[in-house]
């Protein structure tokens, strides 16, 4: 990382890490927390509220955002949703996104056509806070029970599919894919949970494109998302998820975003998903954290 770059995190790391206010001490020889320690510096970043939430760590995004982040067939696959199917939005904030479908404005503005479903999907937000406000709660109770439902507390690891059941779509826009430690395990329990035909829409910044023609937005620094081979050749994260068993993906790069961000839609195809194991070797918190992670070999 280079030095503008690592001091900023530096700076932000002692304003996430200071003691909160009104917090009370333990009893006894406890140790302090390591300050340098990735993971309870992103759970500082996962807890933070009002002005202590760090730049880049969005939970306001509405549906007009995913519209332009997401691969453009997002629109059409959301509105060919009816009542009986399932949409699962993971890192989901707010849920602005997921209450801006429930609007009259997305009705007038819904594509029309024979692929449109009858009603309005069941979904799901998942954050690992809880970042719900009076309009979520105020969606909610108009709507008919279940319609909208709200998961925290921990990420999608911690969930099983038999908790959650299946979805025809699932979103991830700067959410679990982009924070994950464990990147393979990650794409492992999202593809679980799509069913076969549906497709998961997400995105990543700051990587090495299929395109290739990109280089890492801060100068000096690696990708924020890099794989490399145990020989230490590069593999491009679109060849990774290309090399999903049972699934059909598209890759593309847009710089509408900065840093420039590359969108994924990958629709499953079979059950029989085998994702190419990934070791991390490298996890420093951010928003989005810095990453990298070398392949598995097969034995």
């Amino acid at each position: 990382m280079n030095p503008a770059k690592s001091a900023a995190l530096r700076l932000l790391l002692l304003v996430l890490l200071a003691p909160w206010p009104g917090a009370a001490r333990a009893q006894g020889a406890v140790a302090p927390p390591v300050l340098d320690d990735p993971v309870m510096q992103q759970e500082r970043i996962y807890r933070s509220r009002g002005k202590d939430v760090p730049d880049g760590y969005v939970i306001t995004r509405g549906l007009a955002s995913y519209g332009e982040a997401l691969p453009g067939g997002f629109p059409g696959s959301l509105a060919a949703l009816g009542s009986e199917d399932r949409w699962l939005d993971i890192g989901a904030g707010e849920g602005r996104a997921i209450l801006d479908y429930f609007t009259p404005d997305y009705d007038a503005t819904r594509p029309r056509g024979p692929a449109r479903g009858s009603g309005k999907a069941r979904v799901v937000a998942m954050s690992i806070e809880d970042r719900r406000t009076a309009q979520w709660h105020e969606t909610a109770a108009r709507l008919e029970a279940g319609k909208i439902s709200y998961l925290f507390g921990k990420s999608l690891r911690g969930y099983k599919r038999e908790e959650l059941g299946r979805f025809q779509l699932i979103t991830d826009v700067i959410g679990g894919i982009s924070y994950a430690r464990d990147l393979s395990y990650y794409m492992e329990k999202a593809l679980d949970l799509l069913e076969v035909d549906g497709t998961f829409y997400t995105v990543l910044q700051d990587v090495h494109s299929e395109a290739g023609w990109n280089p890492p937005f801060y100068p000096g620094s690696p990708y924020l998302t890099e794989i490399q081979h145990a020989d230490g050749s590069k593999m491009k994260i679109c060849a990774w998820l290309k090399n999903i068993s049972c699934v059909a993906v598209t890759c593309e790069i847009t710089t509408r975003l900065r840093p420039p961000v590359e969108l994924y839609r990958i629709q499953k195809t079979c059950d029989e998903v085998r994702v190419p194991a990934l070791i991390p070797v490298h996890y420093e918190a951010g928003t989005p954290p810095e990453r990298r992670y070398q392949v598995r070999n097969a034995q």
